[in-house]
């Protein structure tokens, strides 16, 4: 086995301990991992992101089930717009992305690089998120209460990103399940890992009509991350997952300004 993939599988390791630790922000390390580590293409890189990030989102969210955490009907009323989003993202839209898209001067901006570019900038926005932090807008006692023009506006939004740049948008569904479900914190990230789960995993569906599939490494390097999230979930009791959050936070920042200028240099 060569360092270039045993640095890879290390990364599986990573998404999963930091999905376990802090219920989200694993999902925005693997399209690098696949496309800088692994040399993998963007495209295949987000479609086998996808899978990756839903097999991981379903087993916390059975786990998270168990415990009573998951709010269903929640969670059913803002996957149906997601994962209706993501799979025509990736079965339609992706496939239609002319390979070049535009120059400025003699920088041609080529499919790729347009999506890796996205993808920073979305990390960037995922960065603030959690270095800004998020108070608690639901009290625990307080009836859940819907609504549906906003939560269909935003699961939508999230099914599109999520098909374009593959990440599971969790920085986005949480808050969403807090101002416009009134759900407790706790249980929105609980519900967020079942929203990832569907709308990743049918995503997925989409590139599996479209894109070659190397089954035998995606489900090696899917269950390194399934590993990563029991370990993750056990040194949970130890660290602050706070101040946690807010240093991975600052680590995406890096990444994604990372990113953008290696694409556009």
């Amino acid at each position: 086995m060569e360092l270039i993939e045993i640095a890879g599988y290390f990364g599986a390791l990573l998404i999963g301990v930091v999905l376990g630790l802090i219920g989200g922000g694993g999902s925005i390390l693997t399209v690098p991992i696949f496309v800088y580590i692994l040399s993998i293409d963007p495209i295949q890189a987000t479609a086998y992101s996808l899978f990756v990030v839903g097999s991981a989102a379903l087993v916390g969210a059975i786990v998270n089930a168990k415990k009573g955490m998951v709010d269903f009907k929640t969670g059913i009323i803002f996957a149906i717009p997601a994962f209706i989003a993501v799979y025509l993202t990736r079965k339609f839209i992706v496939p239609a992305i002319p390979d070049e898209l535009f120059s400025v001067g003699n920088f041609m901006v080529t499919k790729n690089i347009g999506i890796m570019i996205f993808f920073g900038l979305i990390m960037l926005l995922a960065s603030y998120s959690m270095i800004k932090g998020r108070k608690d807008e639901a009290n625990e006692n307080e009836t859940i209460t819907y609504n549906y023009p906003l939560i269909l506006i935003e699961g939508s939004v999230v099914g599109l990103l999520t098909g374009l740049v593959g990440a599971g948008g969790g920085f986005l569904i949480i808050p969403a399940l807090v101002l416009f479900a009134k759900l407790p914190m706790k249980k929105a990230v609980a519900t967020s890992l079942m929203i990832i789960a569907a709308k990743s995993l049918i995503g997925f569906i989409g590139d599996v009509q479209n894109l070659e599939i190397e089954w035998t490494f995606l489900l090696v390097f899917t269950s390194i991350s399934v590993v990563g999230i029991f370990l993750g979930m056990y040194l949970n009791k130890f660290i602050d997952g706070k101040q946690l959050k807010k240093g991975f936070g600052w680590f995406v920042l890096v990444m994604g300004i990372y990113i953008v200028l290696s694409e556009v240099m």
